[in-house]
């Protein structure tokens, strides 16, 4: 469960997987984003040809397509944390971080309820 489980205990858990199976020589950082960015297109796979509302009613009635998004979903954050792991960044802190970037680049008073970017008119 997301309110009991770590991400120090996930890193770990991939990593023992990982490692029983020798595979570490294959999970180079660029090796890894290599495979993160394929399964985030399996990701968007699973929204293809769906409107929003399509997706809200499939979730709510396809056990199918559920399960399917939350494979997807967990295979981005398997490859995602393991490059983590193998780089010894703290996701906790990285996250925080990043944050506090986004609140001075993007302050609530100038960008509340706007979803655009840089580049529009």
């Amino acid at each position: 469960m997301d309110e009991s489980t770590t991400i120090g205990d996930l890193k770990q858990k991939i990593t023992a997987f990982r490692d029983a199976r020798d595979w570490r020589i294959h999970n180079d950082p660029k090796s890894l984003a290599e495979a993160l960015i394929i399964e985030a297109g399996e990701l968007l796979e699973v929204f293809l040809w769906k409107s929003p509302n399509d997706v809200t009613e499939l979730l709510k009635t396809n056990v199918e397509y559920r399960e399917a998004l939350s494979d997807e979903i967990a295979d981005v954050f398997l490859y995602l944390m393991q490059m983590a792991q193998d780089t010894n960044i703290d996701v906790a802190t990285a996250v925080a971080h990043k944050m506090e970037k986004n609140a001075i680049k993007y302050p609530v008073q100038a960008w509340k309820g706007k979803a655009t970017n840089k580049y529009a008119a």
